[in-house]
């Protein structure tokens, strides 16, 4: 069964087979490698996709949705108005809270509309291998959150695909780079696309591609440099006229496509002219937009967005351990890399020229094809292991973050660890998941919840709840809790309970280093007090259950100790020394409890087995004379 490779890009997408032992990159219907992703809803002419979808935007703006990828698995309330720009912006409406798109009346979501462009696919390589195609393997950018992709599996499946695998674009570039090298080294994959910016570090070697670090930023791409020339056209035909016209919707996309081809022009020529004829009107008669852009102008605009890629960048290089000069290549992928900027500034960053052996356009597509191979059989010399972005785990006492499953691991992975009940006699527990990297929980992207209940009753800390994450190879998570006295299980699978926001995603980890050492005293702090809070409880019930075997001053003591526990577990500014001393005062109070207990069970243990000899005796009163004549 052939399974086909799908590039799902912002701008542009690419499909791809793996035949007759290489892959293979298919034409769409008009003959080009290459297919805009772009879809229109017509009135007239049903669903268009591509370049013809592309071809009439002009008369139907409100109708033809690009750049949908953006969107994909967000919530309406993540998204500020401002960067609904990338799709037709009075057409953004809700679906269930998620983000939709308003055509016609109706409300598509990003998963319908990307699943226009899959079946487009479908068809293709239908027509091109003769035969029907049911399976897929898809691309998506590394930083996509478990909401995006499911929604891209959910794209799939509405167009008729199983999605097989889903694998980061960066991964599937370094399989068509590293599918025919022999060669054992460290590369970087540097990937500007149209709409999302990712950065991989990975090892080739002896047919194992492996992910040592990863990075990006889910909303960088070349959408950001055209919006960044159309801003600067709208002001600057508002201070010529005295008229705003971003909000006409017609205008707004020739504005932005004349942006468009000033990028693409300016990657060869210094200079370029950019001219809107009868772009609107007023009581004094037509009114156009003329104006001339430069490569240093552009660059200028660019130069921000440039430098948040080369920051993502030196996050990867931290968290692999690497200089950029560890690697020896660094691959260009996405359209955007064609730019001068871009190029300068990634071979500063290295200290050597990237290399552009690959197709930019077409290598993401090329690798998603190899993957499909491998699943086939048809490449069985090549593993390929991944890593999942983000730190995984659970909301423990206090509100501290637990990690499961650290950021930068190898999948699939499954990763347990054993927890407990924080109260007595407690019957359930709640499983609070997050993603993220601070140290406290809340301050990380909550995913989902779950309850085990039936929990035994118990003292405190005595039931065992094993928990467990599980991560596929498509990097969806699978979280279960058991009770390991009962074996009852309770599981949540989260594929899309809600995603992390771009800006979330983007300064998840910088905000994690910037309150690193906060963090790290606001943690000895809480463990401290939760130390602190465990000798309370267990100096309280043994002064509940133990007050007949202590003396006078034991209790007293014991006491004096849980009134000062009182205080200084209520007190809003309580030191770790405080804490400490407590639990240094409570600790030594224990034992003095404990050994009480134990004399008491060990004199207990001895009178059962003085009496249990007695009774032996008196049912066989021979036996001891045999032993003392055998003796004698």
């Amino acid at each position: 069964m052939a399974i086909i490779g799908i590039d799902l890009g912002t701008t542009n997408s690419v499909l791809s087979i793996y035949e007759g032992g290489k892959p293979v990159v298919i034409a769409n219907a008009e003959g080009s490698r290459v297919t805009p992703s772009v879809v229109a809803y017509t009135e007239n002419e049903g669903t268009l996709v591509g370049d013809m979808a592309r071809r009439q935007c002009l008369v139907n703006p409100l109708g033809t949705i690009y750049s949908i990828k953006r969107f994909m698995g967000k919530r309406y309330d993540e998204i500020p108005e401002s960067e609904r720009k990338s799709v037709p912006y009075e057409t953004c409406d809700q679906l269930n809270g998620d983000l939709g798109v308003r055509i016609h009346g109706k409300i598509y979501s990003p998963s319908e509309i990307s699943a226009q462009i899959l079946s487009k696919f479908k068809t293709c390589a239908e027509q091109f291998l003769g035969k029907p195609v049911t399976e897929a393997v898809i691309t998506v950018p590394a930083y996509f959150n478990d909401a995006q992709r499911r929604a891209t599996q959910v794209a799939g499946e509405i167009a008729g695909l199983k999605v097989r695998r889903i694998i980061n674009e960066p991964t599937a570039a370094a399989l068509a780079y590293g599918v025919d090298q022999d060669k054992d080294e460290k590369v970087a994959i540097y990937d500007f696309g149209g709409g999302t910016f990712d950065i991989s570090i990975l090892e080739l070697g002896g047919g194992v591609i492996e992910v040592l670090a990863t990075n990006g930023d889910a909303h960088l791409g070349g959408d950001d440099i055209d919006q960044a020339i159309a801003d600067w056209l709208f002001d600057r035909f508002k201070a010529e006229n005295h008229m705003d016209i971003r909000g006409d919707a017609m205008i707004a996309q020739r504005v932005r496509e004349a942006a468009e081809k000033a990028k693409m022009e300016l990657s060869s020529m210094v200079t370029t002219e950019i001219y809107l004829p009868f772009l609107t009107a007023d009581a004094s008669g037509p009114k156009h937009l003329r104006a001339n852009l430069s490569r240093a102008q552009l660059e200028a605009m660019m130069q921000p967005l440039v430098q948040r890629s080369l920051d993502c960048c030196k996050r990867a290089f931290d968290d692999a351990g690497l200089k950029p000069s560890d690697v020896a290549e660094v691959l260009l992928v996405g359209g955007s890399t064609r730019i001068p900027l871009v190029q300068a500034e990634v071979e500063r960053f290295f200290g050597r020229k990237p290399n552009h052996s690959l197709n930019p356009d077409e290598v993401v597509a090329i690798g998603a094809a190899i993957q499909g191979g491998v699943l086939s059989g048809e490449v069985n010399d090549i593993v390929l292991l991944d890593v999942t972005p983000l730190t995984l785990g659970v909301k423990a006492n206090g509100g501290l973050m637990v990690p499961l499953i650290d950021r930068n691991t190898t999948i699939p992975v499954k990763k347990t660890k054993l927890f407990s009940t924080t109260v007595d006699n407690q019957e359930s527990v709640t499983i609070d998941v997050y993603q993220g990297e601070r140290q406290f929980a809340e301050e990380n992207r909550f995913l989902g919840q779950f309850e085990l209940s039936d929990i035994e009753k118990a003292p405190r800390a005595v039931p065992q709840i094993e928990v467990s994450f599980d991560i596929d190879a498509n990097g969806v998570l699978r979280v279960s809790a058991t009770n390991k006295k009962t074996n009852k299980n309770e599981s949540l699978v989260l594929m899309g309970a809600g995603g992390l926001t771009d800006d979330e995603i983007r300064s998840a980890i910088a905000d994690a280093e910037a309150a690193r050492d906060a963090d790290e005293k606001r943690k000895n702090l809480q463990v401290a007090r939760n130390k602190a809070e465990s000798l309370n409880l267990s100096n309280a019930r043994m002064l509940r259950e133990q007050s007949a075997l202590a003396s006078e001053d034991l209790i007293k003591k014991t006491k004096d100790l849980l009134e000062r526990a009182d205080m200084t577990l209520n007190k809003d500014d309580a030191t770790l020394e405080d804490y400490e001393s407590l639990s240094a005062d409570l600790s030594a109070c224990s034992c003095e409890w404990h050994e009480l207990v134990y004399a008491k069970e060990k004199e207990e243990r001895e009178r059962a087995e003085a009496e249990q000899r007695a009774q032996q005796q008196a049912q066989d009163p021979s036996a001891n004379q045999g032993d003392s004549g055998t003796q004698a």
